[in-house]
């Protein structure tokens, strides 16, 4: 058998796959960076962590060290599984040496695996250790009613001793940094000659994680893992210390671990005499794709932070502004590979009431400071008072971009790290999400980078100088917007499946009003279907952001596609324009008008437009349609599920549900309809025969109520059809078109009488006596008092003919926007 084979055949009984072929990146590096990107000295200050927290007691320092010991624990797992993958060839490799066709020479294997047995045991004694202290001291306690819970007492958790013995050994470590130059050498020599051992060396797979996860790595990255190892030793430990009372056992212990650990670095850094790029794979370097401003949060703080997307890893960085005479720097805060790392968005968060009340109150002194500046005289004093203004808005302009995103996006790593951004932009979040994931989809894990190094070049290499603050524009461009803009979305086509979908609309500008807001997602549909009003009041806005977003029952939405709209006050009119925008897989049809005026300063909170108990002509127009957006959604909602429903419209839902339902409408329509989406389907009925029960005009109206009895009395049954019919016609537009949007829906419940048992007569008895009323109680009926069942028999009646019809008209649900004769439907 070839020696090779019998490698392959090792590795594979050790249930560690060999992959035939390994794609490689073709990116370069930045030319700096591909010249000086040395391993630097070890050092153990370089890099800048975040400031240590502060702790109200010694209990909350205990608890926060528990949780610094579980870390490093995790840490030392996916360290030990690295050495692992990493030795696991070695002994195949050692016997094909002495064949007549060896993969490497006994002495090569030597130098390419030096000293990592040792590391790998003395890591491994330091894990058993530290996890059996750990596991003595956090044991779990079943209490009544309780699966469990965790219970410590922190100043008899004694760990010093452990880490002082590891770093007694850290001089294993020694052999291994001054030989490691040859060792990559080897490897790298090796994988251009050997195509055998090539295949090898670029496909090595390792468990990491708790889900463990496979991930593959280079040769060379797996032999970087114990430098980049030795250097965070002094971190842990500077970690770890701070989190121990200096009243506690460990105290001590700690701190002379931390000494040696110093000590050893400052060693090796006095005698490296020759320093080498570090690659990331085979002819593959690091190179700057993206970089930008985000907001970094954890552990309920939020800070905004300059980020940097590089060919195989995420770096987050803070800006240090330089004094004077000195340069500007940028500080490590962490850093994520791209091999293996998962991206999950979230939409829809909420801000609390205490967090609202604070945005609000920087709104309402960034509209004051604007209000300011532009009253601010052109004189030397004015520029004074005008410099001193702006300075406060841009002050003001960077606490809202902290504080007002509500889009998550989440990054897991394979070796347990996470970390959250942040964004106030859906728009931008998808930028960056579609940015990293196209970078994930190769899963090799590349050689660390020289975090001294890599965070010193940011200044250099950075292609976004400061965050994007509109306070900084000197000059208002005279194309931009100020008053109120309205976007009417119609619907959507081209879904490649049926999908609940929904439109996000962002406007830019200052950040005194919303600048963004959603549809509500429609029904499962290949052409979904919204005709909804949103209008937002802009200030200095310069364009539109548009994005189709699927949304699954999971809450998994996803972007389908996205684009962007310039704003231009020229062509922009106070009648409506319509327009089909493409978004990549999907076109979305709108319309858009504008309205310029004085802007009001901000208020706390939208006002509420309530819907039941409101003419329906005053919903029809606070919603730019002809049919209640609470009717269509309801009725769209009993279609998709309720139509094989027993007694659909007969059987009512729970009384709890149907009111919460009502005040979601009353409230927030994109809530509602979302709420409605998860209800029972009689819920939704429910909430249908509400909505016609509390009009405070009945649907038809009640001047209309004896010309329809006087219609019943005709004989010919065409001839009663078409006078029904006429006087339909001289119902307000609203009324008219909701009733026939209503009585298509109820035919087509009756069709599935079969299965429903909802027959016409059943459903004219139902929506009777909600949708038609006599304008006066006991009105008299051809020369005699009318009693309530006389009165009840006719509403019945006069609906039950309605549904009849086999030919009613159409109905319009929503009023046309593309209003302007002068204007044509352009397609962007």
């Amino acid at each position: 058998m070839d020696v090779y084979e019998e490698a392959v055949g090792y590795l594979k009984s050790q249930r560690v796959p060999v992959q035939t072929e390994t794609e490689v990146m073709e990116e370069d590096v930045f030319q700096e960076e591909a010249e000086s990107c040395l391993l630097s000295p070890l050092h153990s200050e370089s890099i800048d962590f975040p400031d240590t927290p502060k702790f109200s007691s010694p209990e909350e320092m205990l608890e926060r060290r528990l949780v610094v010991l579980k870390r490093i624990l995790e840490s030392e797992e996916v360290y030990l599984r690295e050495l692992e993958a990493l030795l696991m060839p070695m002994k195949a490799l050692r016997a094909s040496a002495g064949t007549s066709q060896p993969v490497l020479s006994s002495q090569q294997v030597q130098t390419v695996f030096y000293q990592v047995p040792e590391i790998r045991d003395m890591h491994q004694s330091f894990f058993s250790s530290l996890k059996d202290r750990l596991s003595a001291h956090c044991h779990i306690k079943p209490g009544p009613g309780e699966d469990g819970q965790m219970s410590y007492t922190g100043f008899e958790l004694v760990v010093g001793d452990v880490f002082l013995k590891m770093v007694n050994h850290l001089g294993l470590y020694g052999g291994f940094i001054g030989n490691y130059e040859e060792a990559v050498e080897v490897v790298r020599k090796c994988t251009q000659s050997n195509p055998c051992f090539r295949t090898l060396a670029q496909s090595m797979m390792s468990n990491i994680g708790s889900d463990k996860t496979r991930t593959k790595y280079t040769f060379e990255a797996l032999l970087y893992k114990p430098l980049d190892r030795v250097t965070k030793t002094t971190l842990v430990l500077l970690d770890l210390l701070k989190t121990t009372p200096e009243t506690h056992q460990d105290y001590a212990l700690l701190q002379e671990a931390l000494r040696l650990s110093h000590s050893f670095l400052s060693g090796v850094n006095e005698s490296s005499q020759s320093k080498r790029g570090v690659m990331l794979s085979h002819s593959v370097r690091r190179k700057l794709m993206r970089d930008g401003f985000v907001v970094d949060a954890s552990e309920g703080e939020r800070h905004m932070r300059h980020l940097f997307l590089y060919t195989d890893l995420l770096l987050c960085t803070r800006f240090k502004l330089a004094t004077k005479g000195k340069q500007d720097q940028y500080r490590f805060c962490w850093y994520l590979p791209l091999a293996g790392l998962k991206l999950r968005w979230i939409a829809d968060q909420q801000h609390s009431p205490d967090a609202q009340l604070r945005l609000h109150t920087i709104r309402t002194k960034m509209h004051l400071l604007r209000q300011q500046l532009l009253q601010h005289a052109q004189g030397s004093k004015g520029m004074t008072l005008a410099s001193r203004t702006r300075k406060k808005l841009e002050q003001l302009e960077l606490m809202l971009l902290t504080h007002s995103p509500v889009y998550t996006l989440e990054l897991h790593s394979p070796s347990c790290k996470s970390h959250t951004l942040l964004f106030s932009s859906l728009h931008e979040l998808e930028d960056w999400r579609e940015a990293i994931h196209k970078l994930t989809i190769d899963n090799i894990e590349t050689v660390p980078p020289d975090l001294l190094t890599l965070t010193n070049a940011c200044v250099k290499l950075r292609m976004t100088q400061q965050p994007r603050l509109h306070s900084t524009n000197e000059v208002e461009d005279e194309l931009s917007l100020c008053g109120t803009l309205s976007v009417a979305v119609h619907s959507a086509c081209g879904l490649q499946q049926p999908a609940s979908v929904y439109v996000c609309v962002e406007v830019d500008g200052y950040d005194f009003y919303d600048k963004q807001t959603k549809t509500h997602s429609s029904v499962h549909s290949f052409n979904p279907l919204w005709d909804q009003e949103l209008a937002f009041q802009v200030d200095a806005a310069q364009e539109l952001r548009l994005l189709c977003v699927s949304q699954s029952d999971e809450y998994n939405d996803a972007v389908l596609g996205k684009t962007c709209v310039k704003l231009d006050s020229k062509t922009l009119k106070k009648r409506w324009r319509r327009q089909t925008l493409n978004l990549g897989q999907v076109e979305v049809t709108i319309s858009l008008k504008f309205s310029p005026h004085p802007l009001e300063p901000p208020s706390a909170s939208p006002p509420l437009s309530p819907v039941f108990c409101v003419p329906i002509e005053v919903i029809a127009q606070q919603e730019g349609v002809l049919v209640p957006h609470v009717v269509r959604c309801c009725v769209e909602e009993v279609e998709r599920r309720g139509l094989a429903e027993v007694g659909i419209y007969r059987i009512s839902g729970a009384s709890n549900d149907i009111s919460t339902l009502k005040a979601a409408f009353n409230s927030d329509l994109r809530e509602a309809v979302t709420k409605l989406r998860r209800a029972e389907v009689n819920v939704a009925s429910g909430v249908l025969k509400l909505y016609f029960r509390e009009l405070p005009e009945p649907l038809i109206p009640t001047d209309m109520f004896q010309s329809l009895t006087r219609s019943l009395e005709i004989q010919d049954v065409d001839s009663r059809m078409v006078s029904m019919l006429s006087l339909l016609q001289s119902c307000p537009a609203p009324n008219r078109n909701t009733f026939l949007y209503l009585l298509h829906h109820l035919q087509r419940v009756s069709q599935k009488q079969d299965t429903n048992k909802m027959t016409l007569t059943n459903l004219a008895t139902i929506f009777g006596p909600s949708l038609l009323r006599p304008p006066v109680a006991g009105l008299e009926y051809n020369g005699s008092s009318m009693d309530i069942s006389l009165e009840l028999v006719l509403q019945v009646q006069v609906v039950f003919n309605y549904l009849q019809c086999n030919n009613l008209p159409e109905a319009q649900t929503s009023l046309p926007h593309d209003t302007d004769s002068e204007d044509e439907t352009t397609h962007m």
